[in-house]
């Protein structure tokens, strides 16, 4: 790999200093950082890459190389990312996809032993993750973590298969990933207490700071559906070295227009310190995590970007592994079709498959969804019927919503399993944005 020089305004976030300086990189690493007064006053910014601490490559719709392609514009270098929604449908040969199709290009993914395949013992999936599997996967140098531990009541409860999965990641010396929406005072302490050192599913500020108190790192999150960039933003003033940014679930339109340079712009717009900023954009996930990223440091790995300014944070180069991986709104990843892999045998539906038959019911549970939140509220609420049969009321914003067994060719209309969704579980009928 040659050797070059870049020249800017470099960007030292541990010394909270920014100077003119030219980067020498030879072979892919940072042989030296010097300081330049031959720097224009109107050059570029250097700075470490950004980090996602926190995504389901899946969400996007994209093969991991794909996802880099267009990550690797908004000057994301890397990505911590956990593939559970693979695992679920593929099982083991789903997380082997996700690490092998990374390796094709020229991004740091660093995946997880997703801890909640299936995600809750209600759920039907493709396939099943016990603690032995998961024991095996972290045992791997391709993986970095315990992916984010949702069965939060199983932790609270000690469940043996739970409590053996976290004991494993322990044991290799790996963090573990939390997941516990509204969880507060003694049970967030008890959680945390198991050895769960992040969350991303903070939803106010005063959760946030119960679970900061506790010594649990806390992720914000801006997704494509999930946001809580507004509660928690304010807390990077007092709190910056024990937070993150993540996208969580980032659809492919939303990556195309930004990604974690997004947060940094609307962080310093809200007068956040730009240096407290980048720690948690940048800094903070390679310690957390022992991420093997360079930091712009002499010996690193060659892993920055050049940005136009600190406001906007429009990226003009990236740089991995002292490769130009994108140059001013193009990606230079190149790709290759990759191997299908998927597990799908459902059988076609029609329409009479979604009847809801009406047997009188005066009321029924609604599903409030929240805007920019994964939590919902439960409604009780009269149901709309026409010609025997409970239908949408798209006037009070009443939907139905369906879930199809996408392992069996088994139809569910005119059964009673729709009926049970909406009678018992509250899952057949949705309102809200």
């Amino acid at each position: 790999m040659s050797s070059f020089l870049v020249s800017g305004k470099l960007v030292d976030i541990t010394a909270r200093s920014i100077y003119p300086a030219t980067v020498k990189v030879n072979n892919g690493k940072i042989e030296s950082v010097t300081p330049d007064n031959t720097v224009p006053e109107n050059a570029p910014f250097i700075l470490p890459g950004f980090i996602d601490s926190h995504i389901h490559i899946e969400s996007s719709m994209l093969v991991p190389s794909e996802f880099a392609k267009l990550a690797v514009i908004h000057g994301t270098v890397s990505t911590v990312s956990d593939p559970h929604e693979i695992a679920n449908v593929c099982g083991m040969e789903g997380v082997d996809f996700m690490i092998e199709n990374g390796k094709t290009v020229p991004f740091k993914f660093n995946f997880g032993a997703p801890s909640c395949v299936p995600a809750t013992i209600f759920e039907t999936a493709g396939a099943s993750l016990d603690s032995a599997d998961v024991h095996k996967l972290l045992q791997r140098d391709e993986i970095k973590y315990l992916s984010e531990m949702m069965n939060f009541p199983g932790v609270l409860f000690k469940d043996e298969e739970v409590m053996k999965k976290i004991a494993s990641a322990h044991q290799l010396g790996k963090p573990v990933d939390g997941h516990a929406p509204g969880l507060r005072g003694e049970q967030a302490r008890e959680y945390i207490a198991a050895g769960i050192s992040t969350d991303h599913e903070c939803f106010t500020a005063d959760e946030a700071l119960d679970k900061l108190k506790y010594g649990m790192k806390i992720i914000i999150r801006e997704g494509s559906a999930a946001r809580n960039f507004e509660a928690l933003a304010d807390l990077l003033h007092e709190h910056y070295a024990n937070m993150m940014f993540c996208s969580d679930d980032k659809h492919p339109d939303s990556l195309v227009l930004g990604h974690i340079n997004q947060l940094c712009a609307r962080a310093v717009a809200k007068g956040i310190d730009i240096f407290k900023v980048l720690q948690a954009a940048c800094i903070n996930p390679v310690h957390h995590y022992k991420l093997d990223v360079g930091l712009l440091r002499a010996g690193d790995h060659a892993d920055f970007i050049v940005v136009k300014d600190l406001v906007d944070f429009n990226v003009e180069q990236t740089y991995i592994n002292g490769q130009l991986v994108a140059n001013n709104g193009l990606s230079l990843i190149t790709t290759t079709p990759s191997a299908i892999i998927n597990q799908f045998t459902c059988s076609p539906k029609t329409t009479a498959d979604f009847e809801i038959p009406w047997n009188g019911e005066t009321e029924i549970p609604v599903i409030e969804a929240l805007e920019g939140q994964l939590i919902t509220n439960k409604l009780i609420l009269p149901p709309a019927v026409e010609n025997g049969k409970m239908i949408s009321d798209p006037g009070n914003d009443i939907l139905k919503i369906v879930v199809v067994n996408r392992y069996s060719g088994c139809t569910c209309g005119q059964s009673v399993y729709p009926q049970l969704r909406v009678k018992e579980r509250g899952t057949g009928i949705i309102s809200g944005a």
